[in-house]
């Protein structure tokens, strides 16, 4: 399901995702519970020792959702994820966070990356 439409709330969308990884037994678990309706999204994908990737939601040139690597690089540290977590919520309280184990890359998100 490609999230393209602003209708779509951020709480739907992220009952979506669990239940998707769900089904195909990917841990995960909703670390911030946001507004349901227009909070803003972070996932943290634990990709294991190779490091964590922390994707903000964002809006492309078009308007249209997109993700955006939070923390300026594909791959960031445990540690770094963390923080940078940290900060979204301390600015923006309705943020959702979403974070997914994932050491085999099988989780794909549903949008592009800018």
């Amino acid at each position: 399901m490609a999230w393209t439409s602003s209708k779509i709330r951020a709480g739907m969308w992220v009952q979506v995702q669990v239940r998707l990884c769900d089904m195909n037994c990917i841990p995960i678990m909703i670390r911030h519970k946001g507004d349901p309706d227009s909070g803003a999204i972070v996932l943290k994908l634990d990709r294991g020792e190779s490091g964590c990737a922390v994707l903000s939601q964002v809006r492309d040139a078009d308007g249209v959702q997109a993700w955006m690597h939070g923390g300026g690089a594909e791959l960031v540290t445990d540690s770094d994820a963390e923080t940078y977590i940290k900060r979204q919520i301390d600015r923006d309280p309705d943020l959702w966070v979403i974070e997914i184990e994932d050491p085999g890359g099988r989780y794909k998100i549903d949008g592009n990356i800018v």
